[in-house]
């Protein structure tokens, strides 16, 4: 497989009146072409805002650094507004959260979609109308045709969510970020939503990053996890070695807290983190989950480096993995 998105050492930063804001923390990850790479983490920890740092549609008061943000041979960090116009909706393409906030209540469902490729291809508008219809069948919304000419407020949610992923495919992207893509459906849905997030992938061999604060849905979908915390990759692996093998005290907090079927007793308590997320304004030090942890040490008060394991794992903790390997059991134990 070819990288296709590569990112090193991403940083947002937002001033703000009582000080500067640190959403998003150092962070380097890469996508290569028909590959998944979830990244999961709890509201807050900055995986929208690496998304929109990503597309470069970040606030404007937002100040985003990085040591290099490429897609494919572009670089996205001198690329022009205009370039970057022409690259969003074409090259890479977004799905937002929310269908009913992200599409505009003024206009048709065919216009918006018909918009998206007319805006970078010179094709006729005819030739545009049946690509929105043709896509709309492929995310698997009947009478396609008659459902060009309504609103977004006559479709409902999981209709909305599927003209919002036909319309990130209208150019046919090298990339597709979906930010959180099923939190607003029932659970019917999202899982319709998400095989047919797969088979769209495989047939059109896209690179995908898919956020959410869901490892059900990891579990279903990735091909590789960056478990995210306070702005930071606390953990990065395969899915098959996080979830065997997960070596950061906030991964386990997180599976934890998945009933398991056959396993976890009808009625008992699921796992819980405890304590509070840290603030991110100001000068911040040590590792950013020690107030959490059971396990913390004096040395956590020090800043702590990824701790690389082989290709494409890594996680960010003072305990080695056989250290962390017996606190899983302890965990366990308790």
């Amino acid at each position: 497989m070819s990288r296709l998105l590569e990112v090193e050492d991403l940083t947002v930063d937002i001033p703000l009146g009582e000080g500067v804001l640190h959403p998003v923390r150092g962070i380097s990850f890469g996508v290569d072409q028909g590959e998944t790479l979830c990244i999961v983490g709890e509201s807050g920890c900055g995986k929208s805002l690496t998304s929109l740092a990503v597309m470069g549609l970040l606030p404007s008061r937002a100040i985003r650094t990085a040591r290099r943000l490429t897609l494919g041979d572009t670089d996205l960090l001198t690329a022009s507004p205009r370039l970057m116009a022409d690259i969003r909706g074409n090259r890479m393409a977004m799905i937002f959260q929310e269908p009913m906030t992200s599409l505009n209540p003024a206009y048709t469902i065919g216009n918006q979609l018909e918009e998206a490729l007319l805006q970078h291809r010179p094709v006729p508008r005819q030739a545009a109308r049946e690509r929105a219809v043709y896509l709309l069948e492929k995310v698997g919304i009947t009478a396609a045709a008659s459902r060009l000419g309504q609103y977004p407020h006559q479709l409902s949610g999981g209709l909305r969510q599927r003209v919002m992923i036909a319309m990130a495919l209208m150019c046919g992207p090298e990339l597709i970020i979906a930010d959180e893509p099923t939190t607003a459906l029932d659970v019917t849905i999202q899982a319709q939503i998400l095989h047919l997030l797969a088979d769209l992938q495989k047939e059109f061999r896209m690179g995908m990053i898919l956020i959410t604060h869901d490892l059900g849905i990891v579990a279903r979908v990735a091909h590789r996890v960056s478990v995210m915390y306070a702005g930071q990759f606390v953990e990065q692996g395969s899915v098959r070695e996080i979830f065997r093998n997960p070596l950061h005290p906030y991964t386990r907090g997180l599976l934890d807290c998945i009933p398991v079927p056959g396993k976890t007793p009808r009625g008992s308590h699921l796992g819980s983190i405890p304590g509070m997320v840290p603030s991110l304004v100001g000068d911040l030090h040590g590792c950013s989950f020690r107030a959490r942890c059971g396990f913390a040490r004096a040395s956590c008060e020090a800043d702590i480096a990824l701790r690389p394991l082989g290709v494409e794992r890594a996680y960010r903790c003072i305990l080695s993995p056989e250290e962390s390997a017996r606190a899983a059991v302890a965990e366990a134990a308790s």
